[in-house]
């Protein structure tokens, strides 16, 4: 569903887009992923949205020591998110954390009892609304892996109405607020609970 036909794009915000790698700096280690958007469409390479959580992750106001901790992919180009992420996780961890992570494939409301039911504290998401038809099994998604004290955090532009309706679907189930705002990438990043509890971290 995410995969998107490639069309090489001479702006300069999307010609990164064309770029095999990626280079950041973030939590005191350079990171170089491997992108390819050209043969693993929109999966396959770093969206702003996923630049925006690492700052926001870097400002120190998300306990990540000692948490469960999952990150939901960028698409449902499985075969780009797997691949990439399998390299980039390998390549940009010191040997001693690579225990500590471990990569699967999850495709949205499907095989969830291969994680376990409110097993994570923390769930993490990055340009992860773009797509109606995967709103609704989204929405399971999180509510089946959010322990009952769990926090997510998703950072998305807003293109769409439809991203506004995904957020309304969301306060049906968790309490929303917008936490940090990235003005020059117009991204926004919110934070939400399940509506029976509230977690400060």
């Amino acid at each position: 569903m995410a995969l998107v036909p490639y069309v090489e794009n001479p702006l300069p915000a999307l010609s990164k887009l064309n770029n095999s790698s990626a280079h950041f700096r973030f939590a005191n280690h350079d990171l170089s992923l491997a992108q390819d958007w050209k043969n693993l469409g929109v999966a396959a390479v770093v969206w702003d949205a996923a630049v925006v959580m690492c700052m926001y992750l870097e400002l120190g106001k998300v306990e990540l020591k000692g948490k469960e901790v999952i990150e939901l992919g960028a698409g449902t180009g499985l075969v780009g998110i797997v691949a990439a992420l399998m390299a980039n996780v390998k390549a940009n961890l010191p040997p001693e954390s690579q225990e500590s992570v471990f990569v699967s494939e999850l495709s949205w409301g499907e095989g969830l009892e291969r994680y376990p039911a409110g097993g994570f504290d923390l769930v993490l998401g990055a340009d992860i609304i773009y797509l109606e038809d995967t709103f609704v099994p989204l929405l399971h998604t999180l509510a089946h892996l959010c322990s009952d004290t769990a926090v997510v955090f998703l950072a998305c532009k807003i293109r769409y109405k439809r991203d506004t309706n995904f957020l309304s679907m969301l306060k049906q189930q968790f309490a929303v607020e917008e936490v940090y705002f990235d003005r020059q990438r117009d991204i926004h990043v919110y934070k939400a609970w399940k509506l029976t509890t509230r977690r400060d971290l």
